[in-house]
């Protein structure tokens, strides 16, 4: 007998109900029709593919363009007892082998896969032989040239429709435009689908767009007012050190993320933001995907994101638990400069991507019609430097030869480790004698490793780490101790990423079949920065309206609780100022003040008290000091 969907997901996500429209998503597909799904970031996308796959008999292929969250959705499925794999970058033809037998023969429920993986002979043929019971299409608008994050690579799904024929398809995205979304529908060859499109509209969510010269002030104000669970985005790694060290000097608890921090830093700094023990993630772009924190206040941004739909995405991270929720944009005069310069001066032309694609391949000694699938460390800094090249516009590049099948760019902080020891064993014990607590550090490696007194022996710190139960920094301080006391050689080389080549080295033919893609992109990009600039600009149109419009939601009304609602609430409102106005006169008998220490003793908001302001000046019942504070004016 057929298990009912809400059984399942009361079994495996100790839920009781259904969110809106997953339950008719869920029944549509289990009715084998191919299902188009548009929910914004934390509708519960995951879902309408998981438990119908679970219903049914077989395996459920689930395509996606990102290892993370590959990584990620595998872990929680195992987490549950559910039998889920991925087939991620850097496997042996021996090892891809063995894991697509345990597909067929392992009553694995999940298979989770790249789109490149599906132009492998291997993989084509065990997927024929696979009882395939739903093909999930994760990140769906990657398929479209008019989507943002476009992988021609996703064309390739449509092979799965050629392999299981009489399987139906989900396809589920969070940003799509009208365009993008007949583009989808069209490429992956669904008849008859059944669409679901959740309104963009998020209620709950006030969209704010501040100018302000001084971001940091307005930031302290804001999280200092509001002090539940936050993100704030920023441009870089280094500005979310920064701007962590100074919400905490401000006396608000801070941690932060980006790409290069290792996975056990993103997990403590992660944990403590998730158990609400610190307030804010100060965090890069990188930081999000897969994150369902429900109870979210304030998201803000102190840069302009680059497109409305990453923005879009990143904003609807707040207010999940459907409470009244912020999405802040802090700008000033600077930031268009700075989002021209950082998204659209270096978009690469096509003539330099052939040339980064040469030197990467120089770079591993790569010999021309060679390469397929090998995988090598990346030290993204050191290439930079050994040809010259501007790091922003070489990782764009490096992105364009990853979105486009070339390679694959797998971003994370690795550790390499090589050691030897080069003392005799008595000597080394009795070393430990004096330093006991290096003791059980090296013994887990002696015991892990054979052969490492006879020569350089690669070693696994996570594994290292986990046997001597400590951390991997204090097992690197152990290991550069050893270094320092001549007890061991070692070499600790640190890499940004890793490198799979999907073909063989071809040098300009590889990039002229991607030319023209590559020049429409750019177009694209140009198009999207521009919008983003329109939205952060326009404060004469409910900032809510402008995103709904920008979706195809043509008719909307303003939600009342955006920057711009509010402003045109106040300019509106014959509240009397004159209460205000005694109030200000009577703080300024005592001392000058700046309009920040007024703003701070005064109930009234910013709006109001410039308004105020205004007129006491005009009527020269104050002035403005030397030191641009406030003063009265005593005729």
């Amino acid at each position: 007998m057929v298990e009912h969907p809400i059984n399942i997901l009361e079994r495996y996500w100790n839920f009781t109900s259904f969110r809106p429209e997953q339950e008719a998503i869920i029944q549509a597909v289990l009715d084998g029709d191919d299902t188009f799904v548009l929910l914004p970031t934390g509708g519960g996308k995951s879902l309408c593919f998981q438990i119908p796959a679970l219903v049914k008999r077989g395996i459920c292929i689930v395509i996606s363009p990102l290892i993370a969250l590959m990584k990620d959705q595998v872990t929680a499925l195992t987490d549950k007892g559910i039998k889920a794999m991925a087939l991620t970058s850097g496997l042996s033809y021996s090892q891809l082998d063995t894991l697509l037998d345990n597909c067929i023969y392992g009553n694995y429920k999940f298979l989770y896969l790249s789109p490149e993986r599906l132009q492998q002979e291997l993989v084509q043929d065990r997927i024929k032989q696979m009882n395939v019971n739903l093909i999930a299409v994760d990140e769906a608008h990657c398929i479209s040239q008019w989507g943002s994050d476009f992988r021609p690579a996703y064309k390739n799904i449509n092979l799965l429709r050629q392999l299981q024929p009489s399987t139906n398809v989900i396809a589920l995205t969070a940003s799509a435009r009208p365009n993008v979304v007949q583009d989808i529908i069209k490429e992956l060859d669904f008849i008859q689908p059944k669409l679901f499109k959740k309104s963009f509209s998020r209620p709950n969510l006030a969209y704010m767009v501040f100018h302000e010269d001084d971001k940091y002030y307005r930031l302290e104000t804001i999280l200092k007012k509001n002090t539940e669970s936050s993100i704030l985005y920023v441009r870089n790694r280094k500005a979310t050190l920064e701007l962590s060290t100074f919400l905490k000097s401000k006396q608000i608890s801070a941690t932060y993320y980006h790409g290069g921090l290792s996975n056990d830093e993103k997990d403590i700094n992660m944990t403590t933001w998730v158990n609400n023990q610190t307030q804010v993630m100060v965090a890069t772009n990188a930081f999000g995907m897969g994150i369902d924190k429900p109870d979210v206040k304030t998201v803000i941004h102190l840069n302009l994101p680059e497109s409305i739909e990453s923005y879009f995405q990143e904003a609807g991270r707040a207010g999940r638990n459907g409470e009244k929720a912020f999405a802040v944009i802090l700008k000033n005069h600077s930031d268009k400069v700075l989002v021209q310069n950082q998204f659209l001066k270096v978009l690469p032309t096509v003539s330099f991507v052939k040339q980064v694609y040469r030197k990467l391949c120089n770079y591993f000694q790569i010999s021309y019609g060679e390469g397929e699938y090998l995988t090598f460390d990346f030290d993204f800094s050191t290439f930079c430097k050994t040809y010259a090249f501007n790091s922003i516009l070489c990782y764009n590049a490096l992105l364009i030869l990853d979105r486009n099948s070339i390679i694959t760019l797998s971003k994370q902080f690795i550790n390499r480790v090589s050691v030897q020891f080069i003392i005799s064993n008595h000597a080394l014990f009795s070393y430990l004698e004096t330093h006991v607590e290096l003791s059980i550090i090296v013994k887990s490696i002696l015991r892990m490793y054979g052969g490492i007194f006879d020569h350089v022996t690669k070693i696994d710190l996570n594994k290292i780490a986990a046997k001597a139960s400590a951390s991997e920094p204090i097992l690197i301080s152990a290991l550069q101790l050893l270094e320092r006391d001549e007890i061991l050689t070692l070499d600790l080389a640190k890499t940004d990423a890793q490198v799979t080549f999907i073909e063989p080295r071809e040098d300009d033919k590889s990039i002229n079949r991607i030319a023209s893609i590559i020049e429409q992109q750019n177009t694209l990009k140009q198009n999207q920065v521009h919008a983003m600039l329109d939205y952060v600009e326009n404060n004469s149109q409910c900032k809510s309206m402008q995103l709904l419009v920008y979706f195809g939601e043509k008719d909307s009304k303003p939600c009342g609780i955006c920057s711009v609602c509010i402003k045109s609430k106040q300019k509106h409102s014959t509240q009397d100022l004159t209460a205000l106005s005694t109030q200000l006169i009577a703080l300024l008998e005592h001392d000058d003040q700046s309009s920040r220490a007024l703003l701070e003793n005064l109930n009234c908001s910013e709006h109001e008290l410039t308004t105020v302001l205004k007129l006491l000046l005009e009527h020269q019942r104050i002035k403005i000091t030397p030191r641009n504070t406030y003063e009265l004016n005593h005729l």
